[in-house]
């Protein structure tokens, strides 16, 4: 299905790189990283579909395919790509899929949960028992009480009571990503684990995580850095999952040294 796409251009340095956020983010998480880098790039940030201002996905079909298409047509010329966490997942894919079209990824936090999940197939009954929670408020039907729920494991340690209606309300209407993601961040739906896929993504890769994200992440940490060819793995002190938000300055450079050597 063709969805509309909202972007916008954080102007900077001519160099261009394409930014896409987290479930239940916009372009506007992607501020503060592009104020700090205005000196080495220009951001083209996009909204996910049913996100900020890009038309609304009809929860049919993959979403990641429908994302992936989504960012992969607004690329018309080698481009570095930055991505946080469901949006690290995409410009992943994008690298194994299409390399020529990719000069550099930084992955943020990436929730490809199911290269640990091949490595420690463990992780995924814990994952489970972990999520029971959530999953309640699903079956359900309670999708503000999912957003709640996910806030609480996966937000900026903001309290619930304590963000505006307008802003639960929005996590409420997105929420339902996180089930219908699954196929492909839990269980490979795209086929990047497959021998030897993920060594098409040759170029430069960075990964960034916060050393208090939850331990999941880590794990996901670990599994990209030995199957990705040419990697630097970077951990940031005191910060979690939404350190593209909460420590935008910490990923200068990281960055930099990345485009470097790109």
């Amino acid at each position: 299905m063709s969805i509309y796409t909202h972007t916008h251009l954080y102007e900077g340095a001519p160099r261009r790189a394409l930014a896409i956020h987290c479930t239940l983010g916009h372009t506007g998480a992607w501020r503060g990283v592009a104020a700090a880098l205005k000196d080495d790039l220009s951001l083209l940030a996009f909204d996910l579909p049913s996100h900020g201002r890009s038309g609304v996905w009809d929860r049919t079909g993959n979403v990641h395919d429908v994302a992936t298409d989504m960012a992969r047509a607004l690329i018309n010329e080698p481009m570095d790509l930055i991505g946080h966490s469901f949006g690290a997942t995409v410009a992943l894919r994008i690298a194994v899929e299409t390399p020529e079209l990719v000069r550099s990824v930084t992955m943020i936090e990436p929730v490809y949960f199911a290269a640990a999940i091949e490595d420690e197939p463990e992780l995924l009954v814990q994952y489970k028992e972990d999520s029971q929670e959530l999953d309640a408020a699903f079956a359900s039907g309670d999708e503000r009480e999912a957003a709640r729920v996910f806030n609480r494991g996966w937000g900026d340690g903001t309290p619930w009571d304590s963000l505006p209606k307008k802003m639960q309300d929005y996590m409420a209407g997105l929420v339902h990503y996180v089930p219908a993601s699954a196929a492909c961040l839990h269980y490979d739906s795209a086929g990047l684990l497959q021998p030897r896929r993920m060594a098409r993504a040759n170029m430069p890769v960075l990964l960034i995580e916060g050393d208090q994200s939850p331990p999941m992440s880590a794990k996901v940490g670990v599994s990209l850095e030995k199957r990705l060819p040419d990697v630097e793995r970077v951990i940031i002190k005191g910060a979690g999952h939404m350190l593209p938000v909460t420590h935008p300055d910490a990923v200068v450079a990281p960055v930099r040294a990345l485009l470097a050597r790109s």
